[in-house]
């Protein structure tokens, strides 16, 4: 196949790339652009693949048999509570597959110094990307401690990796070899710093660490493409980088925070929240019945207790169940509710709750004192008045769903413990609040049974 007919083919797959991630930008569209953008991809692969320079089509049919298998039987297996960390390894997967391919373009004769500096780009941002998000993965499915770990001289220590990371990478440019000791220490120093960026970052800031890794993964896929000359590659990175930034930026602003802060402040390691003390006050699904029966307004808060509980099913029934019982119901989404960015919009429409009744945060809040009963599902640091009130508080000063406005709320909790950044919340103790203690879906589906007589 011609040079000219392959990028013709890469101008089909840009578009198709492009296309496709319009649409995921909505719930209503988002499986036709994953169609969309899975289509582009399978082009530019076969595409590729039909380059005369490919060498060996032996050792690429096998990778590829054994991936798709891997692929599908984790697909089928993983929980949508582990969800998060399966997203940490996918971006921690395309970082290890840009350094890998940054690293064989070192054998390509006649190498720029341009070429060399893509090189150099793709094994560094791949190496953090990777050795980053293995870390978050270890965060978020609790192999390790999920809170920040932060000590004495840690901006010092960081400093001093990224002067020695960019030292190497000089001398390496002045004397490129896939021999040389510097390329070496580079490697060493990238995953090392990878480790340090995400080391410090706490539970509660894991969705902008999600979408973080997965910019850099796109940007570290952008910089392989230049490195091996694939406009594809090239397009394809510089879209998930871009879309991750933005993302980010999101994120970001959801919580009231800049990136740096999110980065580097150690979330929770410096401010201790004020100790809150009260009587909770327990409620029997029975009662929560009575309750819900009467209400002409309810909005459902899901968090990643949610996801736990796998309970999203039986709030749909719930749901159903009141609309039919003439109260409207919505469902209050917060932008980092859960541990990965979208993850309450996943789990609501995999149970098929309708788009229009997911509310974002600045949409709900104005409402939410006309609300009769905001039920909490799992949720916590995102339903935190002490966000508002505690200015000691770690998460002071980030938004919050006004659940504590709602006239009655009812929290679904298997106990008292505090969220995934470790902040206790005052609003089990409010005057409104009535805790439904046990686990979500059992006490959903309790209700249920209730309002079916």
């Amino acid at each position: 196949m011609s040079p000219v007919v392959i990028n013709l083919w890469y101008v089909g797959a840009a578009a198709l790339f492009i296309f496709g991630l319009k649409q995921l930008g909505s719930p209503a569209t988002a499986v036709r652009g994953n169609l969309l953008s899975s289509i582009a991809m399978l082009i530019a692969i076969v595409v590729t693949l039909l380059n005369r320079e490919i060498l060996n089509f032996q050792w690429i049919a096998g990778a590829a048999v054994i991936g798709a298998i891997v692929g599908a039987i984790t697909a089928q297996r993983v929980a949508m509570t582990s969800m998060p960390e399966m997203v940490a390894l996918f971006n921690g997967s395309g970082g290890i597959a840009s350094l890998l391919v940054g690293w064989a373009a070192l054998y390509n004769a006649g190498n720029t110094t341009f070429t060399d500096i893509t090189i150099l780009l793709s094994i560094i941002i791949g190496g953090m990307t990777f050795s980053g998000s293995i870390l978050a993965w270890g965060k978020l499915s609790e192999v390790m401690n999920s809170a920040a770990v932060v000590f004495g001289a840690q901006r010092f220590v960081n400093g001093a990796i990224v002067i020695a990371l960019i030292a190497c990478a000089v001398l390496f440019c002045m004397e490129p070899s896939v021999d040389s000791p510097y390329l070496y220490a580079i490697l060493g120093l990238a995953l090392l710093i990878g480790v340090m960026a995400v080391l410090p970052i706490g539970g509660a800031d894991m969705p902008v660490v999600i979408s973080l890794l997965n910019s850099y993964s796109g940007l570290a896929a952008c910089a392989a493409g230049f490195a091996i000359n694939n406009n594809i590659l090239i397009v394809a990175g510089s879209m998930v980088g871009a879309a991750g930034i933005i993302l980010t930026n999101i994120m970001c602003r959801a919580m009231n925070r800049s990136l740096a802060n999110v980065l580097f402040s150690g979330f929770g390691a410096a401010k201790q929240a004020t100790k809150v003390e009260g009587e909770v006050k327990p409620i029997n699904t029975e009662d929560a019945y009575l309750i819900l029966e009467a209400a002409q307004s309810v909005s459902f808060v899901p968090g990643y207790g949610m996801a736990v509980a796998q309970a999203q099913h039986v709030v749909r029934e719930l749901g159903e169940l009141l609309e039919k019982n003439g109260a409207e119901v919505t469902y209050a989404i917060h932008p980092v509710a859960g541990r990965m960015p979208g993850h309450m919009n996943v789990l609501l429409a995999e149970a098929n709750v309708p788009y229009d009744q997911l509310i974002e945060m600045e949409d709900i809040n104005p409402r939410m004192d006309m609300v009769d009963v905001a039920v909490v599902i799992g949720a916590n640091d995102v339903v935190n008045p002490a966000a508002r009130n505690d200015e000691n508080s770690p998460i002071y000063g980030m938004p919050i769903i006004n659940v504590d406005h709602a006239r009655t709320v009812f929290v679904l909790k298997r106990s008292m413990a505090s969220g995934f950044s470790g902040v206790d919340n005052p609003l089990f103790f409010g005057e409104n609040t009535r805790m439904l203690f046990g686990d979500a879906k059992q006490s959903i589906a309790a209700v249920v049974a209730e309002f079916k007589g």
